[in-house]
C-alpha cells in the first residue's frame, strides 16, 4: 500500500513529478559546474510545457474563451529568455502543483457529498417466503438471554443484492446497519441514525408501523421492515442521484476569472512593459510576469462553491447544480404555495356538517369514494378520515378532476361532487359557506344534484413560518408572495399571520407560471411541494421542492430539494447561497489584491524572478484557505421571534381546495 502510493501520484500527476526530477537533475548540474547544461536543459523542459500549455489556451482562444493562462505561458518563455532559467521551472513547478492543491481542496469540500455516496446500501437481508409470521420478532431476546436476530442465523432471511428487493419484501436489518430502502417497520420498536440525511445528531425512535427512512443507521437492535420503495424510488437513492448530479455541474462564477482575465492581462503586460523601458532591464518585464500567474483566481471559485454544496448537504439541503447557490446568494423575491408549504399539509377531519337528513358517515363515505379519483393533497386526509371510521368506498363509472377546483363522480348513476363552493354550486345549487375558527378549512360535498353538507377540516399553519418569513427578510428578500389555488378570504388570513407582502389567489398552475414570471424584483425563488407546483418550480430562477413528503414531479422540477419536512431550510439555503458567493468573491480578490502588491513590488525591482515564483505559491495557499471557508455555516444573527403562532383571528366563510 505504502509503496503504490507514490506510484498512484505519480500517475495522476505526471507533470509534478516530471518537474520535480527535472529541478533535481539540474540541481546536480550546477553542484557538478555544467550551468551552461543545466541552463539548456532547464530551458528546453520549460518550453516544452509552455508548448504543451499553449495548445490548451489556443483551443479556448478559438472557442471565444479568453482565459489568463495566457500570462502563465508569457511568464515561462520570458525567464527563459532573460536566462532566469530556475524561476522558469518553478513557475512550471507553481502551474502543476496548483492542480494538485485544488484537487486536495476540491476533495475536502466534496466530503459531505463522498460521504453520501460510499454509504450506498449494496445488500439487503430479505425474509424468505412464508417465514414473515413464523420468525422470532427481530429484537426479541433468546430463550438463552442472548439477542435473537430474528431468525437470520438459521437460514430464514437470504442475503440478495438491494437492487432485487421488491415492495412488500419483509428484511432484516442489522444492529449497525444501514436502512437498505424505503419501509414500514414491523418491530415493535427501533432507534435510526438520520444524521446523514437530516442532519439531526440525535438519534430518532420510530415505532412498529412508522416509516424508516434508506440511509439511516439502524441502532443496537435488529429490526424487521416491510419495503415500500424499490432501490430506484427510495429516498436515499433520490438523494445520491441528486448529489451526482450536483457534484458533477459546475456554478458560473467558477468562471469568474475568466471575467477579469483581460483588464488582470492588460494591466500585467503594461506594468512589466512600464518597468522594462524604465529600468532598461528585459528581465524586469519578467519578473513582473511571474508573479502575475493566474493560479489564485483559477482555484478560489471553484473551492467555494463546493464547499458551499457541501454545507448544504450536510443541512439537508441538496443543491442540485453548483450554479443554483449563485442565484440563492441573489434571491430577492420569494415565492410560497401554501397548503403543505406554508401550512403542515396533513389536514385532519374536524367535524362533519349536514344541510340535510343525510348521515354524517355516508357523507364522509361518499366525499372519500370521490376523492379517491383526486390528487390533490387534501384528498388523501378525506380517505384517511373516512378510512379510520371503517367506511368502504365505492368504485366510480366515471370519474373527472378540475385541477384546485374539485372532483366530480359518479357511482351507481348518482353524482357526488367535492371540492370549492363554487365548484360544487354548479352542480349542487343552494350551497351555504360554513363559519370556521382559525386554522380550519372547509370541502363542500354535493350529491345527485343536492347540496348535501361539508368537512371541516383543520390545517395549522407550520410552527416555523413566520421565522422563516422573518429570516428571509433579514437576508434582503424584499418582496414574499403566496400563490394558492385557495379563495381570497383564506390566503389574506394566512398572509397576515405570516407577514407576506403579497397574495395570489385562486391560481391555476398555469396562473401561478405567470405570476413568477410577471415578479419584478429578481431572482425569484419558489418554495413548493405538490404535483401542481411543479410547472412554477421549473419556471423560477431557483425552485424549492419541500421534498420529504413533497410529490417526486416536485422534486424533479426544482433545482434545490429539502428533505427535512422543515420550511426553515429555505432561509438556510439563501444564507448558504449569500455565504459561499461572498467567500468566493473575496478568495478571487485576495488572490488579485496579493499578485497586484507582488507586481507593483517586481516592477520596482525588489522581488526577483525566483522570489516571485515561490511567493506566488503563498498566494495559492492563501487563496485555498480562504475559500474553504466555506464549508462552514459561519456566524449569523437570527432574527428576533414573532410573537405566539396562537395569536390569530378568526376567520369566517373560509375555503380551501
Amino acid at each position: 500500500m505504502k509503496a503504490g502510493l507514490p506510484v498512484k501520484l505519480v500517475l495522476r500527476y505526471p507533470l509534478v513529478a516530471g518537474t520535480v526530477l527535472a529541478l533535481m537533475a539540474v540541481a546536480v548540474l550546477v553542484m557538478s559546474s555544467q550551468p551552461v547544461i543545466a541552463q539548456l536543459a532547464a530551458s528546453g523542459y520549460a518550453l516544452a510545457v509552455a508548448a504543451y500549455l499553449s495548445i490548451g489556451m489556443i483551443r479556448r482562444l478559438r472557442s471565444g474563451h479568453w482565459g489568463i493562462d495566457i500570462l502563465a505561458v508569457t511568464a515561462i518563455v520570458s525567464t527563459v529568455l532573460v536566462g532566469e532559467f530556475i524561476a522558469s521551472m518553478i513557475i512550471v513547478l507553481m502551474m502543476a502543483g496548483g492542480t494538485a492543491l485544488e484537487d486536495y481542496a476540491a476533495g475536502r469540500a466534496k466530503g459531505e457529498l463522498s460521504a453520501l455516496l460510499a454509504r450506498v446500501p449494496q445488500t439487503a437481508h430479505r425474509e424468505r417466503t412464508g417465514n414473515a409470521k413464523n420468525d422470532t420478532p427481530a429484537n426479541s431476546t433468546a430463550p438463552n438471554g442472548t439477542a435473537s436476530n430474528g431468525g437470520a442465523e438459521n437460514g430464514a432471511h437470504e442475503d440478495v443484492a438491494a437492487t432485487d428487493v421488491l415492495v412488500g419484501d419483509i428484511l432484516l436489518v442489522k444492529p449497525g446497519e444501514v436502512v437498505p430502502l424505503d419501509g414500514v417497520l414491523l418491530s415493535d420498536a427501533g432507534t435510526f441514525d438520520e444524521s446523514s440525511l437530516t442532519g439531526e445528531s440525535l438519534p430518532v425512535e420510530r415505532s412498529a408501523g412508522d416509516g424508516i427512512m434508506s440511509g439511516s443507521v439502524n441502532g443496537e437492535a435488529a429490526v424487521r421492515m416491510r419495503v415500500t420503495a424499490v432501490m430506484e424510488d427510495s429516498q436515499y437513492s433520490r438523494i445520491v442521484a441528486l448529489v451526482k448530479e450536483a457534484s458533477e455541474s459546475r456554478a458560473p462564477m467558477v468562471r469568474l476569472a475568466d471575467r477579469y482575465a483581460i483588464p488582470f492581462t492588460a494591466f500585467a503586460y503594461a506594468l512589466g512593459a512600464v518597468a522594462w523601458i524604465v529600468s532598461g532591464s528585459p528581465a524586469r518585464f519578467a519578473e513582473v510576469l511571474v508573479v502575475a500567474t493566474p493560479c489564485p483566481l483559477l482555484i478560489a471559485a471553484p473551492v467555494a462553491f463546493l464547499g458551499g454544496m457541501s454545507q448544504a448537504a450536510k443541512s439537508g439541503i441538496i443543491v442540485k447544480y453548483a450554479g443554483v447557490l449563485e442565484q440563492l446568494g441573489k434571491v430577492r423575491t420569494a415565492a410560497f404555495d401554501k397548503t403543505g408549504t406554508l401550512t403542515y399539509g396533513r389536514p385532519s377531519l374536524v367535524a362533519v356538517v349536514t344541510a340535510d337528513s343525510m348521515d354524517q358517515d355516508e357523507l364522509l363515505r361518499l366525499a372519500g369514494s370521490a376523492e379517491q379519483y383526486s390528487s390533490h393533497v387534501l384528498a388523501a386526509s378525506v380517505m384517511e378520515a373516512a378510512t379510520s371510521r371503517d367506511l368502504r368506498f365505492e368504485t366510480a363509472s366515471e370519474a373527472l378532476e378540475h385541477a384546485t377546483h374539485g372532483v366530480r363522480a359518479v357511482f351507481d348513476g348518482r353524482e357526488v361532487v367535492v371540492g370549492k363552493p363554487s365548484f360544487v354550486a354548479e352542480f349542487a345549487p343552494g350551497v351555504v359557506e360554513t363559519e370556521l375558527v382559525s386554522g380550519q378549512l372547509a370541502i363542500y360535498v354535493g350529491v345527485g344534484g343536492v347540496y348535501v353538507g361539508a368537512l371541516v377540516m383543520s390545517d395549522p399553519l407550520r410552527a416555523e413560518a413566520r421565522r422563516t418569513l422573518a429570516e428571509l427578510s433579514a437576508l434582503g428578500v424584499t418582496e414574499t408572495v403566496m400563490l394558492t389555488g385557495d379563495a381570497l378570504a383564506t390566503a389574506k388570513h394566512i398572509a397576515a399571520e405570516v407577514g407576506l407582502t403579497d397574495v395570489r389567489a385562486e391560481c391555476l398552475p398555469p396562473d401561478k407560471v405567470e405570476a413568477v414570471r410577471s415578479l419584478p424584483h429578481r431572482p425569484v425563488m419558489m418554495v413548493g411541494d405538490g404535483v401542481n407546483d411543479a410547472p412554477v418550480l421549473a419556471v423560477a430562477d431557483v425552485g424549492i421542492a419541500m421534498g420529504a413528503r413533497g410529490s417526486t414531479a416536485a422534486g424533479e422540477s426544482a433545482d434545490v430539494v429539502i428533505i427535512l419536512d422543515d420550511l426553515s431550510k429555505a432561509a438556510h439555503a439563501v444564507r448558504i447561497g449569500q455565504r459561499t458567493v461572498r467567500v468566493a468573491m473575496q478568495s478571487i480578490w485576495i488572490g488579485i489584491v496579493l499578485s497586484v502588491g507582488l507586481m507593483v513590488a517586481a516592477a520596482a525591482g525588489y522581488v526577483p524572478a525566483i522570489a516571485g515564483a515561490l511567493s506566488q505559491e503563498l498566494v495559492d495557499l492563501a487563496t485555498i484557505l480562504n475559500a474553504l471557508r466555506a464549508l462552514s455555516p459561519g456566524r449569523h444573527t437570527a432574527p428576533p421571534k414573532p410573537q405566539a403562532e396562537a395569536s390569530t383571528s378568526a376567520i369566517t366563510r373560509t375555503v380551501l381546495r
